[in-house]
């Protein structure tokens, strides 16, 4: 371990990484309990839209990509007020669309930039010093909305319209959370990758909800499965060179199988036992 931190690269890609690992299931919680999961892989379309659009423009892909993921997530919010009934038709035309204009400017370049994979697949090397100070100051961002909204958004997560009528501005709140379902995805991307990014604001509430007694255990406990995946993630993939953002989500897979065979245990043995 203080052979890594002895590398610049790596205390960069390091401290992002705990910082990614708050934000992802603070935002993920809201996201599982409001059943919203698609919306990662639909805002991570459109940023793989935004990585290419910076690479072709020689501007920042983060700055980019943050333009393009927060105008997309209003873009959900705007058809799922015209699609009440049909919400996810929303995240599915925004997903498409995302992914068209991506494949589009994708064959606007001469030859993939070799940058691209490590925003689609993850590049701890690739974590530069002004990168590190946008998430952090982002990230301190996104954490004190969701403390300073955390119970409009457990409410809202329950039952929508009894928060609307207890006075909750809904409207307000929920195109607010879908910009900082945005912000996260952008800002997870250097770490995880662009198509796995929504997997670690999943598998870590998903393990958490098998064992967790109350919401509040729920959020610890996906925070620290989190924490455990990407450092470990990152640790494993410098020692063997591998893609952070695959290394992480496995390990994440990994936790979530270890909390349901260990539960299944427990159960079998208090059948047995009674």
């Amino acid at each position: 371990m203080p052979e890594i931190l002895q590398y610049a690269f790596m205390q960069r890609a390091l401290l992002a990484g705990i910082i990614i690992a708050l934000l992802c299931p603070l935002i993920g919680i809201f996201i599982v309990l409001r059943r919203m999961s698609l919306i990662g892989d639909a805002l991570s379309h459109v940023a793989l839209s935004g990585v290419v659009a910076g690479i072709l423009l020689k501007i920042s892909p983060l700055i980019v990509t943050l333009i393009f993921s927060v105008t997309a997530a209003l873009g959900i919010e705007k058809l799922r007020k015209r699609y009440e009934k049909y919400a996810e038709l929303a995240i599915s035309i925004i997903m498409s669309a995302g992914m068209a204009v991506a494949v589009i400017l994708i064959s606007l370049t001469k030859s993939i930039n070799i940058d691209l994979f490590g925003y689609l697949f993850g590049n701890i090397t690739t974590v530069l010093s002004q990168d590190l100070w946008l998430i952090l100051l982002l990230g301190i961002v996104v954490m004190i909305s969701v403390f300073l909204l955390y119970k409009e958004l457990f409410y809202m997560s329950f039952d929508e319209e009894a928060a609307a009528l207890a006075g909750i501005p809904t409207r307000a709140i929920n195109v607010y959370f879908v910009i900082l379902v945005a912000i996260t995805i952008t800002l997870s991307m250097r770490i995880v990758g662009i198509l796995l990014i929504s997997s670690l604001m999943i598998l870590p509430v998903a393990a958490s909800l098998q064992i967790a007694k109350s919401f509040k255990s729920v959020t610890i406990l996906s925070i620290v499965f989190a924490q455990i995946s990407v450092i470990l993630g990152i640790i494993i993939s410098y020692y063997f060179e591998l893609a952070s953002g695959g290394t992480i989500v496995l390990i994440s897979v990994v936790i979530l199988l270890t909390v349901l065979a260990v539960k299944n245990i427990i159960n079998i043995r208090k059948i047995n036992f009674k």
